[in-house]
C-alpha cells in the first residue's frame, strides 16, 4: 500500500485522525508536510461526511428493532442535550469548529460529526464546520510535528 493511502486511512479512523496521520505521514510515511496534511485531511474529512450521514439511518434502525437500545438512546441523548446545551445556545453551530480543531482525544472530526447528529445540525451546516475544525486541527498538529510549536507553547 502506498504511504498516501495508509496516511488517508490513519486520518478516517477514529483513533488517529489528523493527531496520528500527520506525524506518521512524515515520519514513516517519508511524505512532505503538504502531502501528509492533505492525505490526512482529506481521510479525517471523508469519515466526517460518512458519519454525517449515516449516523441518523443507522441510530432509527437501531432503535426500531431493539427497544432497550431506543431507552438506552433516548437516555443518553437527553443527558448530553442538557448537559451541554448552554454552551451550544450559546455558539450555535460554529461550537462545531472550536471543538474539533482541539487536537486531543475525545475531540476531533468523528466527535464533531456524532456532536452535530447529537444537537440536530443538518449535514450542509455541519460538514462544513467540522470539515473546518479538522483543518485547523491539522495546522496544530502539523506546527507541533515540525517543530513550530511546542506543546509548553500552547498551554
Amino acid at each position: 500500500m502506498s504511504s498516501e493511502f495508509i496516511t488517508f486511512l490513519i486520518g478516517a479512523s477514529p483513533v488517529g485522525e489528523n493527531r496520528a496521520a500527520l506525524p506518521w505521514g512524515m515520519t514513516f510515511g517519508e511524505l512532505s508536510a503538504s502531502e501528509a496534511f492533505f492525505w490526512s485531511a482529506l481521510g479525517n474529512i471523508a469519515a466526517v461526511i460518512a458519519l454525517t450521514f449515516l449516523y441518523g439511518p443507522v441510530s432509527n434502525f437501531a432503535r426500531k428493532y431493539w427497544p432497550w437500545l431506543d431507552r438506552l438512546l433516548t437516555k443518553i441523548f437527553k443527558k448530553t442535550r442538557h448537559k451541554h446545551s448552554h454552551r451550544f445556545n450559546r455558539w450555535g453551530a460554529l461550537f462545531l469548529i472550536f471543538f474539533v480543531s482541539i487536537p486531543l482525544p475525545g475531540s476531533g472530526g468523528h466527535t464533531g460529526a456524532l456532536v452535530a447528529w447529537l444537537f440536530g445540525v443538518p449535514p450542509k451546516i455541519a460538514i462544513p464546520l467540522v470539515s473546518l475544525g479538522v483543518i485547523l486541527a491539522g495546522v496544530v498538529v502539523l506546527a507541533i510535528t515540525t517543530g513550530a510549536l511546542t506543546l509548553a507553547e500552547l498551554f
